[in-house]
């Protein structure tokens, strides 16, 4: 478990990268107040979809996804966030609609800086600056998201895998392979055949 200069440190550096200018200590202590530290097991809720979604998380331990159920029951599991990035359902962050997504932990034990849309409109308010750095920091991870979701575009389910392992090669070991098989959109039982096929 981080320590909490560690984790406090990790998300200071993630949103100085959004910003060219110092990042004051006075300034710190007003961010790093207005976030809670929370802790979740494995398969826990840090979201249910079918509600807005007013909290953003700042995960600094573990991996979580974004997921939806079909009619029938099936996950399709979205995205995977890891360590230092923040994650949100962001259309319903944002736009204060139902969200059609859940966030799950996905890994043994996911810790997160948490922050309520109220709280970081209060924030705003004591350094407006932290508005735009938001701002650029959400366009960074939509790119990042479309980039990553590309990569798999118009190719077999195998090398569907195989570009998943290479691509995000960290979360591949961490999470269990019926979250894998829901994230490339195929069966647990074809991909424990791919696997085979390519060991």
């Amino acid at each position: 478990m981080n320590s909490l200069v560690d984790i406090n440190g990790a998300v200071i550096s993630y949103l100085q990268q959004f910003r060219p200018a110092p990042i004051s200590e006075g300034d710190r202590e007003v961010i790093l107040a207005s976030f809670g530290h929370h802790s979740y097991k494995e398969n826990d809720y840090l979201f249910r979809e079918g509600k807005v979604c007013s909290m953003l998380f700042f995960i600094y331990n573990g991996i979580v996804r974004i997921v939806s159920t079909n009619d029938k029951g099936v996950d399709r599991t979205h995205y995977f966030y890891k360590e230092n990035q923040f994650c949100t359902i962001l259309k319903s962050f944002r736009e204060d609609v139902v969200a059609e997504a859940s966030i799950q932990a996905a890994s043994g034990l996911v810790e997160s800086l948490t922050i309520s849309k109220q709280r970081l409109n209060s924030l705003y308010a004591k350094l407006p600056y932290m508005k735009d750095v938001m701002s650029m920091l959400f366009q960074q991870q939509l790119v990042e998201k479309v980039e990553t979701r590309n990569v798999y575009l118009g190719v077999d389910a195998e090398t569907q895998y195989k570009l998943f392992l290479e691509k995000q090669p960290d979360i591949a070991l961490r999470v269990s392979m019926k979250d894998i098989a829901s994230y490339l959109g195929i069966t647990p039982q074809s991909l424990s055949r791919i696997r085979r096929n390519i060991q």
